[in-house]
């Protein structure tokens, strides 16, 4: 019988085909047609059955191929080259059974990809599962590691990978093809028909491995990467994300062994610094098998950021090196992005956010954020939010921030403040918007994330953590008007929900920028939020001291604006210290500036202070005119509860129960209505006081457990509510406060 190159050869040059155009014809190149003409490689199945479709050869190309010149296939019970897949495998049960369903369900594709980040044990997984359903393969089971993402090895190319699955499957390398398309007909050939299942470990791009992916065939491959690998249309893709607590803990105890922690706080806290990534447990169980650490001593290293990735390393595995590979492969607009992420104080950034730190349109910014999420360097969840893992936030910090020019941060950070400080100022609009800013010169912003006061309130609820540590940022960076801006206009939303650690702590660092700016009315404004905060918190003598300093600061500025608010805050902080005739004073003087001015919402804060201070010297009629007045000229609904819960007070103290128990059940439904939990608990509170007054405790007790249920702590130093609750309750308090707190908001 006629070899199969021969006879190609001399059927094409009877029909007047060149080598190009037979080529073209069957999509192999010249040079391996050329090769299998001369007898110097193999054909496959694949390229004769092209070939006789070609050159019309009715079969007889196509039956050439079949010859013993072919190369053999594996008998059935094939190879079995899975590696062990390790003593300690634990945790991932779930993801095991269901990765292990996917490999068996003859509906999914035939290729999966298993991905996620750096060290989350994909490689682990992937082969557990094979080897759980390799019986299900009889023609063998084979690994192969592609060195995508090993450090300091090279990946292999598509053709080396073809190559070296061939030889794995009997074929010898003078029957292998010498270009990849030839190498890839082949693979499908000799996989058709069988039943194997292939890992292709550590995979950088689908390009490596588009030509191993087999056509007709019930084989089975298992993909592991690091990247998605997006263009593997075809493919099924399980995702692994880091360990849950528990089956971290079990990681660490399985693999240290007796020299595990005896405590589960510390090996709970351990985990908790390795990020749960797998990697970083395995290095820290290693190093408590080495010796020479004690727990508490490696806890503290890894607790400490300056310390926690060199600590993660045993001289073998390091987590910085494994994030390294990942992050050199990124071309250099997606190494400035990642840099740049470091500089967001949040975990988790909102993509608006991230376009303001890297100066991009929300186009490009998009384009890099999906990259880099592809790469499992960030997570970019449903919600647009850009999130690193802690481990990997460090690496950007120590490794690709560096790489960023000192300029390009510098204004990166004022770009980060800029856009904080417009949307923060867009959102207290809208949920304050009867309430004095100072002037930023900064526009409004191009889009925020809500649309109405409610949904402001649910953004300043999740973003002030962020916030509160751009206003550190900000100083840090010099940026000292924007730092003590964004602390002032912070202040409403931290007196709403009586946030006064956050409230202080960012107030104290908007006073050094203040004072470093020279900006006097700023300080005096900063001053008079801080005596604020003092008041709510119950340290009204801190408070009258820094509404003195801030009446200074607006004196020496000749603020009048400024003076009158710091002689308001400071009535009120009298009034918590029983001075109620000087309060009274005071807040006559203010009420008069407020009503010329037409500053609405300042005079009905005055009214009410006016009333608890009348009503604190025992003139009810007075108290309950201003009370009243207050209630009418309220304009938000936190307002008209607040005012509400005023009034009733005085006629409770007035010893009104009827009007007292309206007055409350009123504000409760103002405040539910407002959601506002800080007044419906202390109308509930009232509503109790009420029913004891009466003589009725066991209402006075369901009213007053009604009101313990809400998370908020009602003070007695400022609150005349709590204090009367405490002196039924037995609870010792330093005289009768007649005042109600929540009164000096400006």
């Amino acid at each position: 019988m006629p070899d199969f190159g021969a006879e190609l050869k001399r059927r094409r040059t009877s029909v007047g085909m060149s080598l190009t155009g037979l080529a073209t014809a069957v999509h192999f190149t010249k040079g391996y047609l050329s090769k299998v003409e001369n007898g110097k490689a193999r054909v496959n199945r694949d390229l004769a059955k092209a070939c006789d479709l070609a050159l019309g050869a009715g079969g007889e190309l196509l039956a050439l191929a079949t010859e013993p010149g072919t190369p053999a296939r594996r008998s059935a019970g094939g190879i079995a080259g899975l590696p062990d897949g390790g003593r300690w495998f634990v945790g991932r049960e779930t993801e095991l059974d269901a990765l292990s369903a996917l490999l068996l369900d003859p509906d999914d594709a035939r290729v999966g990809v298993v991905h996620g980040m750096a060290g989350a044990g994909k490689t682990t997984l992937a082969v557990a599962a094979a080897r759980r359903v390799e019986h299900a393969f009889p023609d063998g089971s084979l690994f192969f590691d592609l060195r995508g993402h090993t450090p300091g090895a090279t990946e292999l190319s598509p053709g080396e990978a073809l190559g070296r699955l061939l030889r794995l499957l009997d074929v010898s390398a003078d029957q292998l093809p010498a270009d990849e398309d030839g190498l890839a007909n082949l693979v499908r050939d000799q996989l058709r028909g069988r039943r194997m299942i292939l890992v292709l470990d550590n995979v950088r791009s689908a390009e490596q491995i588009r030509a191993i992916v087999p056509g007709e065939t019930a084989s089975r491959i298992l993909v592991t990467s690091r990247g998605r690998l997006p263009a593997l249309d075809d493919a099924w893709h399980f995702p692994v994300d880091v360990l849950p607590l528990e089956d971290a803990v079990r990681l660490l105890r399985s693999v240290a062994g007796g020299h595990a922690p005896d405590d589960d706080g510390v090996a709970a806290e351990l985990v908790r610094h390795c990020g749960r990534l797998p990697l970083a447990i395995r290095i820290v169980a290693a190093r408590f098998v080495a010796g020479g650490w004690t727990a508490a001593r490696l806890r503290d290293r890894l607790a400490d950021e300056r310390t926690r990735l060199g600590t993660l390393d045993d001289g073998e595995r390091s987590v910085a090196t494994a994030f390294t590979v990942s992050y050199e492969s990124l071309p250099g607009d997606q190494r400035r992005l990642l840099g740049l992420l470091a500089l967001h104080p949040a975990t988790a950034a909102e993509i608006a956010a991230v376009e303001a730190l890297a100066g991009l349109g929300p186009g490009e910014a998009d384009r890099l954020v999906d990259r880099l999420h592809d790469a499992h360097l960030v997570v970019r969840d449903e919600r647009g939010y850009v999130e690193l893992h802690d481990l990997m936030r460090m690496f950007a910090a120590t490794h690709a921030l560096p790489d960023v020019e000192p300029a390009d941060r510098e204004v990166a950070v004022s770009r980060l403040v800029d856009h904080a400080l417009m949307t923060t100022l867009a959102a207290d609009e809208l949920a304050e918007p009867y309430r004095y800013r100072p002037a930023t010169g900064l526009p409004a912003p191009a889009g925020v994330p809500f649309t109405d006061a409610d949904g402001a309130l649910t953004w300043l609820a999740a973003q002030w953590p962020a916030l509160a540590e751009i206003v550190e940022s900000a100083f840090r960076h010099g940026l000292h008007d924007r730092c003590w801006q964004l602390a002032f206009v912070l202040r409403a939303f931290f007196f709403r929900e009586k946030l006064f650690e956050p409230w202080i702590r960012t107030h104290e660092r908007a006073l050094e920028a203040a004072r470093a700016s020279g900006d006097l009315s700023a300080t005096g404004m900063i001053l008079n939020n801080l005596g604020m905060a003092h008041i709510e918190s119950g340290r009204v003598d801190e408070a009258v001291r820094f509404h003195q300093q801030a009446q200074e600061c607006f004196a020496q500025a000749r603020d009048d604006r400024g003076a009158i608010d710091a002689l308001s805050s400071l009535a009120w902080a009298r009034l918590y210290r029983g001075e109620a005739e000087a309060t009274l004073a005071d807040l006559t003087t203010v009420l008069d500036v407020y009503r010329r001015t037409g500053r609405t919402r300042n005079e009905v804060i005055a009214l009410r202070g006016i009333a608890l201070a009348s009503a604190a010297l025992d003139r009810f009629p007075e108290a309950l005119s201003s009370a009243r007045e207050a209630v009418e000229l309220a304009q938000l609904p936190v307002d008209r509860a607040m005012s509400v819960n005023g009034e009733a007070w005085v006629r409770f103290r007035a010893g009104q129960w009827d009007d007292a128990e309206r007055g409350y059940r009123r504000a409760a439904e103002l405040a539910d209505d407002a959601g506002n939990e800080y007044e419906h608990a202390r109308a509930l509170t009232g509503l109790g006081n009420t029913a004891a007054g009466r003589g009725d405790r066991p209402a006075a007790a369901r009213w007053w457990a009604e009101a313990a249920a809400y998370r908020v702590t009602l003070d007695p130093t400022v609150l005349g509510e709590a204090a009367y609750r405490n002196r039924l309750a037995g609870a010792e308090v330093n005289g009768f406060p007649a005042a109600s707190g929540n009164g000096n908001a400006l």
